[in-house]
């Protein structure tokens, strides 16, 4: 069951890295793209730091019970955050405040 919640939150936090990706990729080729290009740089730690979490996360589920309990409490942690990250990313581009 760890295993499954952190490959869940693994997944929510490589999206969020994957949409700054492709918008960085997008914005950097095409002309006046710079600001969105910038707003995707400034926004990859916070993606990096989640993708971390559920790293760690998914290491510690190879562990007995009480690793199972913690990696699963971290995993759900660290999706819910991408999760809204990825959501709030997304929000503010498409209202162009970047």
């Amino acid at each position: 069951m760890a295993l499954l919640v952190t490959l869940a939150a693994l997944a929510a936090a490589g999206g969020h890295a994957a949409y700054l990706a492709m918008l960085s990729s997008a914005a950097n080729k095409r002309p006046g793209g710079r600001p969105a290009a910038e707003f995707a740089k400034k926004r990859y730690p916070i993606a990096g730091a989640g993708l971390a979490v559920t790293l760690l996360a998914l290491l510690i589920s190879t562990g007995g019970t009480g690793a199972d309990v913690f990696a699963m409490l971290l995993g759900a942690g660290g999706g819910l955050g991408s999760l809204k990250a990825l959501q709030s990313s997304q929000q503010r581009f498409r209202k162009g405040d970047y």
